[in-house]
C-alpha cells in the first residue's frame, strides 16, 4: 500500500491531481488494476490515503519536537517548535497536492476539525506549561489555541485568500500583535519570514521585488 501512495504522491505532484488517471498509477506501478482495489477503490481514496499519511507525519512530528525542543520557558519551547515546523521540508512534501483540494470545501472544514479537535490540544499543553512557569498569562489556553490554528490554517492561507507578499507580512503581523495581547507571545520575527517565504515557494502570491 506505501508504494500505492508513493508514485501516487509523485504523480499527483507532477501532473496535479485532476490530470492524473487510475491508469496512470497503474502503469507507474507496474500492478493489476485489481491489486490497487484491493486498497483503494477509486483515485479519491487513493488521495485521501496520500493525504491521511501526510497529516499523521505532521502530528508525529510535532509530538516529536514538543519532546525533544528545549528552551529556557514554554514560550520559547512553542516559538521554537513553530519555527521548526515551517522549515520541515517533510511537513511541506504534499502542499502543492492540497493547494488544489482547497477549492473543495469539505477538505477546508475536515482541515479545521483536525487542527481544533486535535493539533489544538497539543499547543495547549504547552501554553498551560508557560501558564505555569511564567512566561505565558491567559485565562483561556485552549480557546487562544484553537484560534491561532484557525487563523494561520485558515485565515492566513495564501491558497483560500489571494493576497500579495506585503499583505501577508501585514496580516502576519496582526497575528503576532494579537497574540501577544492575548499574553500568548509566540509569534517570532523569525516564524514571520519562515511562513512567507513558504508561501512564495508554493506560488501563494508574487514574490516581492528585491
Amino acid at each position: 500500500m506505501q508504494q500505492i501512495l508513493d508514485v501516487s504522491t509523485k504523480l499527483f505532484q507532477e501532473k496535479g491531481f485532476e490530470k492524473t488517471s487510475l491508469q496512470d498509477i497503474i502503469h507507474e506501478l507496474n500492478m493489476s488494476k485489481g491489486a490497487i482495489y484491493h486498497h483503494f477503490k477509486s483515485k479519491d481514496e487513493i488521495l485521501r490515503g496520500v493525504m491521511d499519511r501526510q497529516f499523521r507525519y505532521a502530528t508525529e512530528k510535532l509530538e516529536e519536537l514538543i519532546e525533544h525542543t528545549e528552551a529556557a520557558h514554554a514560550k520559547e519551547k512553542l516559538q521554537l517548535i513553530l519555527e521548526q515546523l515551517v522549515a520541515d521540508p517533510q511537513s511541506h512534501s504534499i502542499d502543492g497536492i492540497l493547494v488544489d483540494q482547497m477549492k473543495n470545501p469539505q477538505f477546508v472544514i475536515e482541515g479545521m476539525k483536525t487542527g481544533v479537535n486535535q493539533d489544538a490540544l497539543r499547543i495547549k499543553q504547552l501554553i498551560i506549561e508557560g501558564i505555569e512557569d511564567g512566561s505565558m498569562e491567559t485565562a483561556f489556553p485552549g480557546e487562544v489555541a484553537e484560534v491561532f490554528l484557525l487563523l494561520v490554517n485558515i485565515w492566513l492561507n495564501p491558497t483560500l485568500f489571494v493576497r500579495n507578499h506585503e499583505e501577508t507580512v501585514q496580516r502576519l503581523c496582526f497575528l503576532k500583535q494579537m497574540m501577544k495581547g492575548l499574553g500568548v507571545d509566540i509569534v517570532s520575527d523569525l516564524f514571520i519570514q519562515k511562513v512567507t517565504a513558504h508561501y512564495a515557494e508554493i506560488g501563494g502570491y508574487d514574490l516581492p521585488e528585491r
